[in-house]
């Protein structure tokens, strides 16, 4: 049998889980693959990779499918790397961006928009670094990820999406899952999620590794106070009713 192909989302945020399957005593059978979360889903669907960390709005691309580890990325909070950002405060903004990155994010808004904000507004796509160069005035942009550090000083109004959630919600948001569209080995699972959690117990040599690359950014408490990597009720109770919120969402105009 060839290699289990293992998706992993390319941010700061699955440092811990890429350092813990790069380490795993069983990494010979493995074969692993950053992405974009946008790209990890497409590939799930194609059958490029048998496991993916997927972005929970792109599970419903996937048909059939299973969650195969008690790990995610998650926040009970604020997550720090998933904001809105803008130079005017929101209720001022009349146009959003929406990163062209995650599908999970701009589902979040347009939840928090239509359910709790009560506020319309005109959603447009991007392209590569619209985050520098197109927010300003009345519009605002959805920033996920590593560049968020480099832009959240630069804007005065950030709101983190996660907190907005949780404020309205009092649950956790949940960001990503470890799924597969096919039923995997038993055996190959125990040994993914050992490796999973050897990654979740050395966050401070994740921190060590990366530090230099993130100069200003408390990478201990990001890792162990913003996100949150434990899939458990409180989880799966938010995650649920973000699913179900988003049914509800009416279609965007054409």
């Amino acid at each position: 049998m060839g290699k289990f192909k293992i998706s992993l989302i390319s941010y700061l945020n699955s440092r811990p889980f890429l350092y813990g399957l790069e380490k795993s005593p069983d990494k010979g059978e493995m074969e692993l693959i950053l992405d974009y979360p946008s790209q990890t889903a497409a590939k799930m669907v194609s059958g490029q990779v048998n496991i993916g960390l997927v972005p929970v709005g792109s599970l419903s691309d996937l048909g059939e499918y299973q969650i195969v580890s008690d790990y995610c990325i998650g926040a009970d909070g604020p997550v720090r790397s998933v904001v809105l950002a803008g130079e005017l405060p929101m209720e001022q903004l009349d146009t959003i961006l929406l990163d062209y990155q995650s599908r999970s994010t701009v589902l979040l808004i347009r939840v928090l928009a239509h359910f709790f904000w009560k506020k319309e507004f005109d959603w447009q796509p991007t392209s590569a670094n619209y985050e520098t160069e197109s927010i300003r005035g009345k519009t605002g942009g959805v920033v996920i990820g590593d560049r968020v550090f480099r832009i959240e000083n630069r804007y005065r109004f950030i709101y983190d999406l996660s907190a907005e959630w949780h404020k309205y919600t009092g649950l956790p948001f949940v960001f990503a899952v470890w799924a597969s569209r096919e039923t995997q080995d038993e055996g190959f699972l125990q040994k993914f999620n050992k490796a999973l959690t050897l990654g979740i117990s050395g966050i401070s040599e994740v921190e060590n590794t990366e530090k230099s690359n993130f100069p200003g950014v408390d990478l201990n408490e990001y890792f162990t106070r913003n996100i949150s990597y434990s899939f458990d009720d409180r989880k799966k109770e938010g995650m649920a009713l973000f699913l179900e919120l988003v049914r509800k969402l009416p279609a965007l105009p054409e």
